[in-house]
């Protein structure tokens, strides 16, 4: 009867929004001690973004101001030095603060905050398992969450480090203060190492045209250590503007193709949307990896390059990330990227899926047969 109470009081906890934490302990200096070294890396993200600023700040008047005599050149660089730091501590605040995406049982849809009948959800159900889904021929993905024990929907993960549910997922970020990346934060994530990019590049081409002059006119300078400060952004600038804007350009592709970090590096997820297998596979429904054999999983990991689910083109796929309906939509996505439109449960999807869907499906019967 205890253990019965317990997952009664658990499946409450799940429809108010209340998981279970991965980490949880009886000893709270645990709990006390996750919470603080989890911004750890934050904070070191934060002394990055400042360190160049003094350094930055001395090349710009002494060479700029003292040395070439060009107030407008020092404005110019000035400013657009610290308007890419303001967009920069905009967005990551966002992403620090705002929740990724909860996960709750009330349809978001519903104005006067009712519950719909699909929700409503019973002991009897819970222990039982999700409901069986209409054979409709559409791309159903699973709808329940075995360790939150609540509603999964569509394009939602479970984090194990941050124990619960994030409504479209990218990643788990630790130097975000150890928080996920979802369908509210993914803008405002983008946003960040935009600007950060952008501030890269801009530090790199300052210091860089800095040191040159420097280097050839080694009488016109005004002192000995300009030009260190200058060296020194010139690579910190270069190096991050690499490691950055590498990833930046990985999510330009991800957000054209419309996947999420988690979707791009996980072939085996198309398994849970792949139509039903003959039952003398004797496979599970989905099938799970570690069942297939080896030139099975080849032939997954073929058709995770070829299938985007979501995939609706280009401009449909960025509008669903940085798309706005009211007059004015354009000022947040500028100033710190705003968030993504719609509830985050339900997407639109490629049309052509299904029958790749088919296809990989009667490929993985075929391989079987041959085995």
């Amino acid at each position: 009867m205890s253990r019965l109470l317990s997952f009664t009081d658990h499946l409450q906890r799940s429809a108010t929004g209340k998981h279970w934490r991965d980490d949880d302990s009886d000893d709270g200096s645990d709990e006390r001690q996750s919470r603080w070294t989890r911004y750890f890396p934050l904070c070191i993200l934060l002394v990055l973004m400042v360190a160049p600023h003094p350094s930055l700040l001395l090349v710009l008047v002494n060479h700029y101001l003292r040395t070439l005599h060009e107030p407008i050149t020092f404005l110019v660089h000035l400013c657009v030095s610290y308007t890419l730091t303001f967009l920069s501590f905009a967005s990551l605040i966002i992403c620090v603060v705002r929740d990724p995406g909860p996960v709750c049982l009330e349809n978001p849809a519903q104005d006067d905050g009712q519950i719909s009948a699909r929700d409503e959800i019973g002991l009897r159900e819970a222990l039982m398992g999700p409901p069986d889904e209409p054979d409709d021929g559409e791309i159903t993905p699973l709808k329940w969450c075995r360790k939150c024990w609540a509603p999964k929907p569509e394009r939602t993960h479970h984090c194990s480090l941050c124990g619960r549910c994030v409504l479209k997922m990218d990643h788990h970020c630790p130097w975000l203060g150890g928080k996920c990346v979802g369908h509210r934060t993914y803008p405002s994530f983008f946003h960040f190492i935009t600007c950060i990019t952008l501030f890269s590049a801009h530090v790199a081409y300052l210091a860089g045209t800095a040191f040159w002059w420097s280097f050839n006119n080694p009488a016109s300078i005004f002192d000995e250590v300009t030009p260190l400060h200058e060296l020194f952004l010139l690579c910190a600038g270069v190096i991050f503007g690499l490691v950055v804007g590498s990833f930046m350009i990985y999510h330009i592709y991800l957000i054209s193709t419309n996947q999420t970090t988690l979707e791009s590096l996980s072939p085996f997820l198309l398994l849970r949307f792949i139509p039903p297998l003959p039952s003398s596979l004797r496979l599970s429904d989905p099938p799970m990896e570690h069942e297939l054999s080896y030139t099975q999983r080849r032939l997954v990991r073929n058709a995770h390059r070829a299938v985007k689910l979501y995939d609706l083109g280009w401009q449909e796929n960025w509008a669903q990330v940085f798309g706005w309906r009211k007059s004015g939509g354009w000022v947040p996505r500028v100033l710190y990227g705003g968030a993504s439109p719609g509830d985050g449960r339900n997407f639109p999807r490629n049309p052509r899926a299904q029958d790749m869907l088919q296809k990989l499906a009667n490929a993985l019967e075929i391989a079987d047969k041959e085995a």
